[in-house]
């Protein structure tokens, strides 16, 4: 599976992107803007889009409206850090699938990415099924009659794409254009050599050896099934068995994110600064309101609930810097100072604990 994640937070973007590759085996682009989010999406073919609300150059929402006026189905989930039914529907209504809020629970996030790629292919069940061939994605794992398929990372992209679409021929470029990323794509001869190997998996543990059969001219698809096709029963996906994998993750770029803050912190000081000497122009406020929202997302979802907390008072008291400007001036000091502090701490494990509670 293909996914593009459109946001300008790189340490969120990376966080998700590799949970996403390491849990679902999915290859994921990344887009730091919206013009350029707008650009993949409508260049290459994507399974899902995670989308941010609060992009440069181009916004979520009006991203959203666009793939969706020039008549582009592919589901988008919204990721935003405002959590008010309005702006949900705003959301909703210009197109979205889903909506996540941010501080997000990854493996939650992971449920709702597998059931938008579910709903987003022709409602395939949580167990994707031909003949005896059986691919969970929940697990990652893959059968043939009781055996269990030892593949490789591609080796197992290469078989969800064909199961995900079973009547579907696909030429060696097309394969490349949805399993390789865009920096690093192999030669069309390289398909080859995967298609060689996963026929000799398959053969290996009983499968015929035409199962992925060669349509002469055209490219590869899963081989017609003789009798009535099978009849997929649901099972439900266990989250907790992924957990220590998704907290490594988790805890890997959260150590990028904190690296990185100090940026942030340094345009809401010269924000609060300037708003205390009644000099804050629409330019400062405007970009410190956007970092104290990033931060607010970022910081709850990496495992500082109480830091997120306070970003988000300040994300308020700087949209209205006009009211009340000595109460706002001492309270958003205050709360800059106790941000710097909590940020200086390591996240509470009970805090990263609950991440992973449903």
């Amino acid at each position: 599976m293909k996914i593009l994640v459109v946001e300008d937070d790189n340490s969120i973007a990376q966080a998700v992107a590799a949970t996403l590759a390491q849990q679902q085996h999915c290859l994921v682009d990344i887009a730091l803007d919206g013009q350029e989010g707008w650009e993949l999406a409508t260049a290459f073919s994507y399974d899902l889009i995670l989308l941010d609300v609060m992009l440069p150059k181009l916004d979520g929402m009006s991203l959203c409206r666009q793939l969706r006026q020039k008549g582009d189905r592919i589901p988008i989930l919204m990721l935003t850090a405002k959590d008010s039914s309005s702006d949900k529907v705003v959301g909703l209504d210009a197109g979205a699938d889903d909506y996540v809020v941010k501080p997000f629970d990854f493996a939650e996030l992971i449920a709702r990415v597998r059931a938008l790629l579910r709903r987003g292919s022709a409602a395939l069940p949580p167990v994707l099924e031909w003949g005896e061939l059986r691919l969970d994605p929940s697990n990652c794992e893959a059968t043939y009659g009781q055996q269990v398929l030892q593949l490789t990372p591609k080796e197992y992209a290469l078989l969800e794409l064909f199961l995900r679409n079973p009547r579907r021929t696909f030429s060696r470029s097309a394969i490349v254009d949805r399993l390789w990323d865009l920096e690093d794509p192999p030669q069309e001869d390289t398909i080859k050599s995967y298609i060689k190997s996963l026929r000799h998996k398959l053969k290996t543990v009983g499968a015929p050896c035409d199962l992925i059969e060669t349509v002469y001219g055209l490219g590869y698809r899963l081989k017609p099934l003789e009798s009535k096709s099978s009849h997929p029963q649901a099972t439900a996906s266990d989250l907790s068995e992924m957990q220590q994998e998704v907290l490594s993750v988790v805890v890997k770029f959260r150590e990028v994110f904190t690296a990185g803050i100090g940026d942030r912190l340094a345009v809401l000081e010269q924000a609060v600064e300037a708003l205390c000497r009644g000099k804050l122009d629409d330019t400062l406020q405007k970009q410190a309101v956007r970092e104290a929202h990033k931060l607010a997302g970022a910081l709850g979802s990496f495992g500082f609930a109480p830091a997120s907390h306070l970003a988000q008072e300040m994300e308020c008291l700087l949209e209205a810097k006009n009211s009340a400007r000595s109460t706002s001036c001492l309270r958003l000091c205050q709360l800059l100072e106790e941000l710097e502090k909590q940020i200086q701490q390591p996240p509470d494990k009970a805090d990263l604990g609950k991440l992973f509670l449903n």
